[in-house]
């Protein structure tokens, strides 16, 4: 069962009942009793039905919760939820297990009374959750200490050991409790759960050697075979398959998706050690565990006399290692039984089918003894060991969760026993019902008028009447001497029971019944409805008896958990053993006493489907529940009476703003209050009653009528109050802005006339501090001084942060003070320093060889030639002529000697000055004149004496080489109109820099054999070159520059 959801409104808030009723059309009543027509078992569904889809599990039928399994989980379990039902009212809240829980709980403790929650349901409907929620919320609300926390530990791992062992997966429920199960909860006088006890009922052992197909055995079986680690496995001799045992295959269910054994073998074995379980008690008990599966697995052969013989003995010694019996005692005990006669034992063998019958008793009787030996071993663990603290002063909680009422398709013994607890608990639940109704109405002085209501005590007498019922029958047909069976059993029953109106068999009854039940069945008429039991193996399930010298060996046994469970004085006891069904009639007489003598709270568990689907609602199924779990008959005995109370206090409070007079505050009396409200509302005197502390309202419809009236005057009620509030809440916060705002004004006036005071006497001083060093400043630095030169510095410093120069060529500096002159000059410098590593960091290769080509130049010509300031902004080029301006067989004739440079010029001869165009280009070693196709003229950079030039604008040069080389004819005349660019490439070629003479008047040249040539330079206002008169040649060129 998973149901950990919100059973109220996502808000999360706590929801009165009367506060859903307004909501009662989408998702039904909170409580049963509030059905307008409560005898239609349509409309109880229906109600169901609505809460369901809404995901709201519980509801209630007065104080009895019932509960609906959603299959899925819903977050309604967390601590705050706990919270939120801690210490409240039971009806303030939604209906919930934990209200429940804590009505129970604040009941113990204020009323000093024992109390019981009793938890029924058919199987999968979610008992043992829903007893699971309870221990968790009283471990998580309750008082704790160190030893408190301990038993709470031990009280919530209880759980997982008894699941493991008593629980199984069937067709019905994965995790359904094979045993009945009542746990007392021992509080002390602080509310501190101390202790607890365990009682355990009719474990059904035939589920050991036996299980339906789809069904599975216990769950410790799978959980050790999954879960027990390799070492322990080969210690009991097992294997890691569940198919290799006998007692495992039947159901043919070996694994279940919704169910992890490996996970649950953890759990198992942490819970066995926070019990306190001791590694030795571990040990013997998973030897008892494993013994049972090789008993399964113990195989018998028939000789041909009849007599059954052991074919497996591999087993045997498995079996005699793992129980401490010798192996030859235990093949004795498992194929003969002993026989007492005149008081001689004698041994008689067993034939096949016998052996087997006494290997699976043998099997039952070891695993429903030590499952008795495990709920005692929880019950010394969970006891209070506190001297100062005895037991009997303890308050109790008692915990019921236990079989509800089962009608299969086949029921047997086990049904039997089941259905008849349901009889006495049912018996039980009316007789305290109409008792605590009884009660209530005499506290109030209202008159108790009678409860007309089916009375099952006459089938409880059915079946446990002394000498008369089925169970002192049953008995007496096991005991009697002769050949006693099943049918002699029925037909007993027939003979003594057959006239009763509540039991018919095949033979009793009539035609049509015949029809539907088989001839070995008998028919009981109980308060849920009819059912059919089929006598076959009701006699052997009762009797339960095991061969003596079974028990013999048992008693052998060195397992010190077997020594406990098969005592040598049963031995020795002449006794016959106590009937299965007289034992369970004595256990339940027990239960019904300790019940009695408690207040019980009822929880009663449906399951809505069989498919274990979240969200469908199988009406067919669970109008069979309704009816098994007597809820029909519950709501009818609640509603007998008044089908509403509440304190006076309670619901004068709610309704008080329907009447005039009670609104908004009633003053006198809360009677006579709550009487002037339902005059005022019109209530008729048969639909009320008045007690001491309490209303009684008879009708459902005029409770919901009050409601809705209620849910109308809201609207106006918040209008007002809206309106009230909003004034009130304006008002307030207007008074509140007003005293803030005037007290904000006068601190900040306070803080602007300090900081104006203070900003004054500051100015002051600094002006004081100022005067005076002015007056000392040409002093060295002194107390009266410092501040100004400080200033005066601070002052040059920031306005030199200001007015940095912005790039290499900005110059200007501002002037400093004569004290920071030598400061202001490292500064400057710095700075400079610092611009020009900027600088030179971000030039590029090509502007770099770009740069010092114009160093070179400037170097040269700067101040020295008239066109050089022209020249300085554009940019030297690689080369003025292209790869197609120069004729391909001057390429040729060059060679591989690769060209740096090359540019049109005017070549002036040296007679008679006539000008030609030529082409310069600068080689590697030397200096090319080349016309068209033709080289005219080599002259090595060693040759080369050097170059002369004029000051003024033109671009007429003169190169000087060396004439004792035939092959030079004498100095050359050339003209370039980028004569800066081509001298300062031939200066760089050449490495003449230094070679470069810049003439002011007129230039010689040679040219030739020991002749000399003139070339006269003159101002003028273009450029001119010409021969003058004089034989020399003549340049007239502007001056662009005067320097």
């Amino acid at each position: 069962m998973k149901y950990r959801a919100l059973a109220v409104g996502s808000d999360g808030v706590r929801v009165m009942m009367e506060s859903a009723l307004t909501a009662r059309d989408r998702v039904g009543v909170q409580d049963f009793v509030l059905l307008e027509n409560h005898t239609s078992e349509v409309a109880f569904i229906e109600n169901l039905r609505k809460r369901f889809k809404e995901n709201l599990i519980y509801t209630y039928i007065g104080s009895v919760l019932v509960s609906v399994n959603p299959y899925k989980d819903l977050e309604i379990y967390t601590k705050q939820h706990m919270e939120r039902y801690r210490g409240v009212n039971f009806y303030e809240v939604s209906p919930h297990i934990y209200a429940v829980s804590d009505n129970a709980y604040r009941s113990m403790r204020t009323e000093r009374r024992d109390q019981c929650i009793l938890i029924s349901g058919e199987s999968g409907a979610g008992k043992t959750e829903a007893s699971k929620k309870v221990l968790q919320y009283y471990a998580v609300t309750c008082p704790a200490s160190d030893k408190v926390q301990t038993v709470k530990d031990r009280l919530l791992q209880s759980n997982p050991v008894l699941e493991a062992f008593g629980n199984a997966k069937t067709l019905r429920n994965d995790n359904s409790s094979r045993f009945g199960k009542y746990m007392d909860i021992q509080f002390d006088f602080k509310g501190a759960p101390v202790g607890g006890h365990i009682l355990n009922y009719l474990l059904e052992k035939s589920r050991v050697v036996h299980q339906s197909h789809g069904e599975r055995n216990f769950h410790i079986f799978y959980q050790l075979i999954e879960g027990g680690e390799e070492d322990l496995l080969r210690r009991l001799g097992l294997e890691r398959n569940a198919q290799q045992y006998q007692y495992l295959v039947k159901g043919n269910c070996p694994k279940v998706s919704s169910i992890n054994d490996r996970n649950d073998w953890k759990v198992v074995r942490k819970a066995l050690t926070v019990i306190g379980f001791t590694d030795d008690d571990v040990e013997e008990l998973l030897n008892i565990i494993a013994s049972v599966l090789h008993l399964g697995n113990v195989q018998y052969g028939s000789e041909e006399s009849g007599n059954a013989y052991i074919t497996t003995d591999s087993q045997i010694k498995y079996l005699s290692r793992l129980i401490g019996v010798d192996g030859s005692v235990l093949k004795e005990a498992l194929t003969h039984k002993k026989i007492i006669a005149k008081g001689e034992e004698l041994m008689s063998p067993l034939n096949q089918e016998q052996a087997a019958s006494a290997r699976d008793a043998l099997s039952k009787a070891i695993y429903g003894r030590t499952f008795t030996w495990l709920v005692n071993k929880i019950n010394a663990s969970l006891e209070f060991k506190d001297s100062s603290f005895s037991s009997k002063n303890a308050s109790v909680i008692g915990l019921l969760d236990i079989y509800g009422f089962e009608v299969f398709q086949n029921n047997s013994f086990e049904q039997f026993c089941i259905n008849y607890c349901n009889e006495k608990l049912q018996q039980l639940f009316i007789e305290l019902t109409l008792k605590s109704e009884q009660d209530e109405y005499e506290a109030e002085g209202i008159t108790w008028e009678p409860v007309q209501y089916f009375n099952n005590k006459i089938i409880c007498d059915l079946v446990e009447e002394k000498f008369k019922g089925i169970i002192s029958i049953l008995d007496e047909e096991c005991l009697r001497p002769g050949d006693a069976s099943d049918i002699t059993f029925l037909e007993k029953l027939e003979d003594t029971v057959g006239g009763h109106p509540h039991f018919v068999t095949h033979k009793l009854a009539d035609g049509k019944t015949r029809k539907v039940m088989g001839r070995e069945e008998f028919r009981l008429l109980h308060y849920a409805g009819e059912v059919n039991y089929n006598v076959n193996g009701f006699l052997d399930k009762n009797n339960d008896l095991l061969f003596r010298n079974l028990k013999e060996a048992m008693c052998m046994s060195e397992n010190k958990i077997l020594t406990q469970c098969f005592d040598r004085e049963e031995l020795t006891d002449k006794k016959r053993p106590e009937t299965a069904a007289t034992q369970f009639k004595t256990s339940l007489a027990q239960l019904m006493e300790i019940l009695m003598s408690k207040e019980p709270s009822y929880v009663r568990c449906i399951k809505p489907n069989d498919a274990k689907q979240a969200g469908r609602f199988d009406e067919v199924l669970i109008r069979h529940q309704v009816k098994y779990l007597g809820l029909m008959e519950n709501l009818r005995v609640r509603r007998a009476g008044f089908a509403y109370r509440r304190r006076y206090e309670t619901f004068l409070q709610r309704y008080k703003s329907l009447c005039p007079e009670t609104w908004p505050n009633w003053q006198g009396r809360l009677v006579d209050g709550v009487s002037t409200l339902v005059k005022h509302l019109g209530y008729k005197p048969e639909e009320y009653k008045l007690g001491r502390t309490k209303i009684f309202i008879r009708f459902p419809k005029t409770l919901f009528a009050t409601e809705d009236a209620l849910e109308v005057r809201k609207h106006s009620l918040a209008t007002k109050l809206q309106a009230c509030w909003k004034g009130y809440s304006q008002k307030t916060k207007y008074r509140k802005l007003r005293r803030s705002a005037i007290v904000i004004q006068a601190w900040w006036r306070g803080i602007l006339a300090r900081r104006r005071a203070q900003r004054r006497r500051q100015a002051a001083e600094t002006i004081r501090r100022f005067i005076k060093g002015f007056i000392y400043r040409h002093q060295p630095r002194c107390p009266e001084n410092e501040y100004f030169l400080d200033y005066v510095r601070y002052s040059f410093l920031m306005k030199l942060s200001r007015n940095l120069p912005k790039n290499v060529l900005d110059k200007s500096w501002p002037t400093p003070p004569p004290a920071l002159a030598e400061a202001s000059e490292h500064l400057r410098k710095l700075c400079m320093q610092n611009m020009v590593w900027k600088y030179c960091k971000t030039i590029s290769p090509e502007w770099k060889h770009q740069l010092e080509q114009k160093m070179v130049a400037s170097e040269i010509f700067k101040d020295k030639k008239d066109n050089y300031p022209q020249s300085v902004p554009k940019l030297f080029v690689s080369t003025r002529l292209n790869g197609e301006d120069i004729n391909p067989k001057v390429v040729q004739a060059l060679g591989t000697d690769k060209m740096k440079y090359a540019v049109p010029v005017t070549k002036y001869d040296r007679k008679g000055y006539k000008a030609r165009s030529r082409q310069l280009l600068l080689m590697g070693n030397s200096a090319i004149i080349a016309e068209e196709a033709k080289v005219k003229q080599r002259i090595d950079y060693s040759a080369l004496k050097g170059i002369s030039v004029s000051s003024l604008s033109d671009g007429v040069f003169v190169i000087h080489v060396v004439c004792e080389d035939n092959k030079q004819k004498g100095d050359v005349v050339l003209q370039s109109d980028h004569v800066i660019e081509t001298l300062t490439k031939v200066a760089i070629c050449a490495d003449k820099i230094n070679s470069i003479n810049i003439s002011q008047g007129s230039i010689k040249f040679t040219v030739g054999q020991g002749k000399e040539g003139i070339i006269d330079f003159t101002s003028g206002s273009e450029l001119i070159v010409a021969k003058a008169k004089n034989g020399h040649l003549s340049v007239t060129a502007p001056r662009l520059n005067s320097r």
